[in-house]
């Protein structure tokens, strides 16, 4: 097993399943969750229930987590729907053609990143993890792109003498893909937040939902979260066949 890792984990289904990746490959993490006053917050409380449940999982592994601060970037970047709730949530259906999403928030993975770097650097940490996936970059955030990684360690080799990489390792991989990983890995993905939305249920309209279903449809599984169009879904399901994920006793 390698060392130490530092991993940015929002909540979200990539970066969860990330996260239960990481216990089988490293014998410590530093979880960095972040604290951007974004529309979705409910997504950090997602973030803490899977590190105590994996902390009581691996007891071999050490595992950190620290939700860091950055409330400024709703002040500084009004302009996204995550930081601006009078700006509509992305809607699939009108999205097409865009360069960039209306939740796209300019510069965040930049800013997440760097800030990961430097606690990577503080800690004696040569990797970074980061759950960007290929459904991010086909979808205008071009801070989730192989060309974005490249570039980021590119300036990061500079550092004369903490050799530090960032690495993506679900970023060729498909929603379905990723979803198949999370069930192998026993992700129970009832605790994480894909909808930017805010509300109590997910809107299966809005662009990260529809892509997140999508990933659970082809994967053959019921998406375990409840939609404002869960009837409508409950058909796709039995019209695809989808099946309950199981999730295994675990004996604490």
């Amino acid at each position: 097993m390698k060392n130490k890792v530092v991993l940015t984990l929002s909540g979200g289904c990539d970066s969860t399943v990330l996260l239960y990746k990481a216990v089988e490959e490293f014998d410590e993490i530093f979880a960095l969750s972040f604290d951007y006053n974004q529309r979705h917050k409910e997504e950090l409380q997602c973030a803490e229930w899977h590190i105590n449940d994996l902390q009581r999982r691996y007891h071999k592994v050490k595992i950190h987590h620290k939700v860091i601060d950055v409330k400024y970037i709703r002040d500084i970047a009004p302009t996204s729907s995550l930081t601006n709730n009078n700006i509509a949530t992305p809607d699939v259906h009108t999205i097409r053609g865009e360069a960039q999403p209306a939740s796209y928030v300019p510069f965040r993975n930049l800013m997440f990143l760097s800030i990961a770097a430097s606690y990577a650097e503080a800690n004696k940490c040569n990797t970074i993890w980061y759950g960007s996936a290929q459904a991010d970059s086909l979808a205008g955030y071009w801070d989730s792109s192989i060309e974005f990684l490249e570039s980021i360690n590119s300036t990061i080799a500079l550092n004369r003498e903490n050799k530090i990489t960032i690495e993506a390792p679900l970023i060729n991989m498909s929603k379905k893909a990723i979803i198949e990983l999370g069930v192998a890995l026993c992700v129970n993905f009832s605790r994480t937040i894909t909808c930017y939305s805010g509300d109590q249920l997910a809107d299966a309209n809005s662009a990260s939902s529809s892509l997140r279903l999508q990933g659970f449809i082809q994967a053959g599984y019921m998406d375990p979260i409840l939609y404002k169009q869960q009837d409508k879904l409950s058909e796709i399901y039995l019209q695809n066949n989808c099946k309950r994920i199981k999730y295994a006793e675990y004996q604490y």
